[in-house]
């Protein structure tokens, strides 16, 4: 997850998922845009408000999205700028329950009492979007049936 400052980009609605835009929200749109993301490869580095890009480090050599560089992009689709580190973006937007999450809010993992270490997209009941690891692609996942996301959840964030 690499630090840097994404820039803003207009409101646009998703290619694919645009039936995600009933009754518009900024977390829809960013919703729609990791949607049309699926499939994408995991890059350590990678992603920027642009769409995928090159990673860093082990991710030199793959176009696509790091966990945050995914969150990033989506949220830029929304108007809505986003650091490129998943620390900062657990520190960018409201803080929201679990119980009270609607889809685009960030959800967070992992790092014990530090930052966290990843951050997805909540889609609708316990279905996520995220950019898990690398060898991996942009894939959604039930985070509540996974004895791991559940156990490694940190928190969830509204941006915007």
């Amino acid at each position: 997850m690499y630090k840097s400052q994404a820039s803003a980009l207009a409101p646009a609605p998703a290619k694919q998922h645009t039936a995600l835009l009933t009754g518009t929200t900024k977390g829809k749109i960013a919703a729609a845009a990791a949607l049309d993301q699926l499939g994408v490869s995991f890059s350590w580095g990678g992603g920027s408000a642009k769409g995928p890009t090159l990673g860093i480090g082990r991710g030199a050599r793959t176009r696509g999205f790091d966990c945050s560089g995914l969150t990033l992009y989506a949220w830029s689709r929304a108007g809505v700028r986003l650091s490129h580190y998943t620390g900062a973006q657990f520190r960018q937007g409201r803080r929201i329950a679990l119980r009270a999450r609607r889809m685009g809010d960030l959800l967070f993992f992992g790092g014990g009492t530090g930052d966290p270490t990843h951050v997805a997209l909540f889609l609708h009941g316990g279905l996520m979007i995220h950019a898990p690891k690398t060898g991996d692609v942009v894939r959604k996942t039930n985070f509540l049936t996974s004895s791991y996301f559940r156990t490694a959840f940190r928190g969830a964030v509204r941006p915007g």
